[in-house]
């Protein structure tokens, strides 16, 4: 398996763990948005909308400039795919294991009916 920056998924991690964050990483998807376009769906004050998007900078999920008192937000998407492969890796692993269960148990099903029809 490749290594990660255990830090780095962590922030990834820790940030799509809140539901709120998902929904503006889903909104940034469309487009580009202000912290205030962000928060608009949520009841939420300017400064828990703006702490929400610090967590998603720091993860690297998204990046922000600077118009005047305008903060314009952007997707990210390396962190993402970051994390992705890793939980691909993962799902490789289950996927191999989980057919090599089926295999066994087809296997063991055969056995069985050879014995039953002796």
């Amino acid at each position: 398996m490749v290594e990660h920056n255990a830090a780095a998924l962590d922030r990834v991690f820790h940030a799509l763990a809140d539901p709120t964050r998902r929904a503006m990483l889903r909104k940034l998807s469309a487009g580009e948005h202000s912290v205030g376009e962000l928060a608009a769906p949520f009841d939420m004050s300017f400064a828990a909308a703006a702490k929400h998007v610090k967590v998603l900078e720091g993860a690297g999920l998204l990046s922000r400039t600077v118009e005047g008192r305008t903060h314009h937000c952007r997707l990210e998407a390396r962190a993402l795919a970051e994390a992705d492969r890793w939980i691909a890796y993962y799902q490789r692993f289950w996927t191999g294991r989980l057919d090599a269960l089926e295999t066994a148990l087809l296997r063991h099903v055969r056995k069985t009916k050879k014995r039953s029809r002796k």
